[in-house]
């Protein structure tokens, strides 16, 4: 027993010996590398250096003999790995680079104690003679990362295997080659105890079974371990008393903060109020805390009905007693008089009826016995017991029970009493009903028509390019003129002075002299077409429109930039506006025909679609996709008035001849009336065609008002206007128009009134104008 105890030592002294050379070896060669990073961390050693002495000194008090049995995961702390005799080379450099990785951390610190601050170099892994330069890298490397992935991964790979599968086993498991990690030796308690006493810092060693190595905790590990104990802040950098620094400045502040943010405490629930409720609640259950209870008046009534009962009506207004049953008569007594018993035959006729119908009692002789047959007895005493008593009581209590009683009031209205009171259209005659003449002779789609003012003439215009002249009452066509592009739109002067027609084509806007009327009359209309000496136009309206003769026909040719959507003349007969679809801001101008003059007044807002002279006031109205906007003439300002039509796309609209009502039509069959002085929303929408609504219009004289559209119909409606302001108009629905052929597609393009008689001109796709009379 000496001799190994001595043996033991020897090997001990040994060991010891050659770690310190070792280690003042490595030292000595990491010690240039680490020069830069002791500088700063200089004072922070030496304020830690005595407390370390003290720790390593005398703290050997607690020293147990199994302490090594301690078992501890090598995620948590760096340690060294001891390798046994079996694995070779590759634990060898593995060990090498977390005993690198290992002083780079403990660098600093063991600058001023070789025993404590010393790397443990384990005799068996050969690594004395390591390369101090390439370490010297790793080790600022190491110290400058700050990652998670720097830790030393598990050497053993079993993963949750439990390790008493190997108990028996010489491996303790399998490395990351697959190679087994063989248990190592383990000492005595003898040898144990001997070894600590020689070692100052076993108390930071840890045995960790999973790996089979022991762990040494360093100086920062126990540091933290120790403030934990205590109850404090792991690191000692945190300060839990930092100073508050107020966020609000308080400088030349007279009142206090008014919009502070609200408290945490009056989102939360509070549990002293908690507290306070249930403790209430336990003493009602305990009967602690007693409630007087409100007196309970008796709810009885009869339940099979009084009418005395007139307090129980006043509570409840729609109860209905249930009805009473049926006193008993002489066909229910016990023994009736014989007139009251029925003869065979009535006893037949009773079979054959339905139970629900057939009577319950049948009064009969002593010798017939039937279920539902009352008999006929002698005496009181000798009746028996009733059979259907029970059914029927049961049967009643659910009539009370299950039918519904209450009072509903029914209101009986009239469906015909809903309808507005119309006038009879008898009563409204006369207006177009049926067609009396047909215009033939143009081969296209006939796009626009309009009317003289004297009502003998009307003119039309179409897709092949030709204008035509034709007489109303006879149908001749008295003149035709061609051009090269398809006809948009024609217009009739107002004036019967001026038998001119103005004629939109593509760009051009075309004033033919259709040479009617008196020569005094063609001498005026020949002057006004003379164009002389033109005056210099300003150069936002000469970027629009130029004014040029018409060599074809010896008119006026104004070309505009845009391509013309519709054409309207004033009452005077003067002035003409014109309206370009795609002119945006520039879509509307005005032309003076006996100045040659022409006017852009307002900045159009949207793309146009028509513009309306007023028929007796200097007003324009200018209808965009969605609105309507009234424009004063004599003033280049703002709308006077804008209505809203709440449409997807206007496409036509006129005006009343009073000039206060106004109808617009849309592209998706709906058409709106607006009564200016009431509202700026319409008065009255109505949804009549199906299809596109093409143009709509007025007549001047009588209280009619029609609208076309591509459906191949035209509706014609009685709107009268009333002068007295508190009534509104009345609107009567009178005919639909059929005729057109729908087979182009087209439908109907345009319509408009007569100007004297009740008469509607349609122009249709088929190239045919229809003239529609009462």
């Amino acid at each position: 027993m000496k001799k190994r105890e001595t043996a033991n030592k020897d090997q001990m002294r040994e060991t010891k010996s050659k770690s310190k050379n070792v280690s003042v070896s490595v030292k000595s060669q990491k010690q240039k590398a680490v020069v830069k990073e002791v500088k700063p961390v200089e004072k922070e050693v030496k304020s830690l250096k005595e407390e370390d002495l003290l720790l390593d000194s005398g703290t050997d008090s607690d020293y147990d003999g199994d302490s090594l049995s301690g078992s501890l995961n090598s995620d948590d702390f760096d340690s060294d790995i001891f390798d046994s005799e079996d694995d070779g080379s590759q634990r060898e450099t593995e060990d090498g680079d977390r005993e690198s990785s290992k002083d780079e951390v403990h660098g600093i610190e063991g600058s001023d104690d070789n025993d404590d601050e010393g790397e443990q170099v384990d005799s068996e892994n050969g690594e004395e003679d390591g390369s101090g330069d390439e370490g010297s890298e790793q080790d600022e490397v190491a110290e400058e990362s700050d990652s998670s992935e720097d830790e030393v991964a598990p050497r053993n790979t079993v993963g949750d295997v439990p390790l008493e599968w190997y108990k028996d086993e010489k491996h303790i498991g399998y490395d990351i080659t697959g190679k087994k990690i063989t248990k190592k030796e383990k000492q005595d308690k003898l040898d144990s105890f001997l070894a600590t006493m020689d070692d100052s810092k076993n108390w930071r060693k840890i045995y960790d079974e999973y790996n089979d190595e022991e762990v040494e905790l360093t100086k920062e590990e126990s540091k933290l371990i120790r403030r934990m104990l205590k109850g404090e802040a792991p690191h000692a950098d945190f300060d839990p008393y930092t100073p508050y620094v107020d966020w609000f400045k308080w400088d030349d502040a007279i009142h206090p903060l008014s919009s502070a943010p609200e408290p945490k405490r009056r989102f939360i629930p509070s549990k002293w109020e908690a507290k306070k409720v249930v403790k209430y609640v336990r003493a009602i259950r305990k009967g602690l805390i007693k409630f007087d209870k409100p007196e309970e008046e008796p709810n009885v009534y009869l339940l099979w009905g009084d009418d005395s009962t007139s307090d129980q009506k006043s509570k409840h207004l729609t109860y209905i007693p249930p009805p009473k049953l049926k006193l008993p008569g002489h066909e229910e007594s016990y023994n009736p008089s014989l007139e009251y018993i029925p003869t065979e035959e009535e006893k037949a006729s009773y079979e054959l009826m339905y139970e629900e119908d057939r009577p319950n009692f049948i009064p009969t002789s002593l010798s017939v016995m039937v279920n539902v047959f009352v008999h006929r007895f002698a005496s009181l005493r000798s009746i028996p017991a009733y059979p259907n008593a029970l059914k029927e009581s049961f049967n009643r209590c659910l009539d009370l029970y299950l039918c519904p009683r209450v009072r509903k009031k029914r209101i009986n209205i009239d469906p015909e009493s809903l309808k507005p009171k119309l006038p009879s259209r008898k009563d409204l005659r006369p207006y177009p009903n049926s067609c009396y003449l047909e215009y033939k002779g143009h081969t296209g789609a006939v796009t626009s028509i309009s009317t003289e003012c004297s009502g003998q003439w009307i003119a039309s215009g179409s897709t092949d390019g030709s204008v035509r002249l034709w007489e109303v009452e006879t149908g001749r066509c008295l003149k035709i003129w061609q051009f090269d592009e398809a006809v948009k739109c024609v217009a009739w002067n107002p004036l019967s002075d001026f038998p001119i027609l103005a004629v939109a084509m593509g760009r051009d806007l075309v004033i033919l002299n259709t040479e009617l009327g008196t020569d005094e009359e063609q001498k005026n209309i020949k002057d006004l077409l003379q164009l002389g000496d033109l005056p210099e136009p300003k150069a936002a309206v000469a970027a629009i429109v130029s004014w040029l003769p018409d060599e074809l026909y010896g008119g006026i040719k104004i070309r505009h930039f845009k391509n013309i959507s519709n054409i309207d003349w004033h009452r005077k007969g003067d002035y003409l506006s014109t309206v370009m679809a795609s002119g945006e801001t520039r879509g509307v101008v005005i032309h003076q025909i006996s100045k040659k003059v022409t006017t852009k007044p307002y900045k159009i807002r949207g793309l146009p679609v028509s513009a309306v002279f007023h028929p007796s006031r200097s007003y324009l109205f200018i209808a965009t996709k969605k609105n309507v906007r009234v424009y004063n003439l004599l003033t280049v300002d703002e709308p006077v008035k804008k209505l809203e039509t709440g449409m997807r796309e206007i496409s036509s609209m006129a005006i009343h001849p009073g000039g206060d009502n106004l109808i617009v039509g849309s592209k998706e069959g709906k058409m709106c009336w607006f009564d200016m002085d009431l509202s700026s929303k319409p008065y009255k929408t109505l949804k009549n065609h199906p299809k596109d609504i093409t143009n709509v219009a007025y007549h001047r004289s009588y209280p009619l008002f029609a609208s076309s559209s591509e459906d191949s119909t035209a509706y014609v409606f009685h709107g009268k206007v009333f002068n007295d302001l508190n009534e509104n108009p009345l609107i009567v629905p009178l005919e639909i128009l059929r005729g057109h052929s729908s087979s182009n597609g087209g439908g109907v393009l345009d319509c408009k009134f007569h100007p004297r008689q009740p008469w509607l001109f349609t122009a249709g796709a088929d190239s045919i104008i229809k003239l529609y009379c009462h």
